[in-house]
């Protein structure tokens, strides 16, 4: 395998996982590619799927507000009425 710059991850998933060096590789992508979301494009992704099920917004802005601080990487902390401007700019 090429070097990799998650190298030690990939194989520390190999080690304790049934994971082979690529399916290790793809995991720690897509891991990176859901974490690199930027959070204005989380917040509408997220509006529109709570949307979807039914939410109304007063039950919709403060989910999504736990939600960024529980990221792992930590999005700024946003007011209720940013994460609004973000969706109807």
């Amino acid at each position: 395998m090429a070097w990799h710059p998650h190298e030690e991850l990939i194989t520390h998933l190999t080690r304790t996982s049934a994971l082979g060096p690529g399916e290790a590789a793809r995991v720690v992508a897509d891991v990176l590619a859901y974490f690199s979301e930027p959070v204005e494009e989380f917040v509408r992704r997220r509006h529109a799927e709570l949307k979807a099920k039914g939410l109304v917004n007063e039950e919709i802005f403060p989910r999504i507000a736990v939600e960024i601080s529980a990221r792992r990487v930590a999005a700024p902390e946003l007011s209720l009425r940013q994460l609004r401007r973000i969706v109807y700019g």
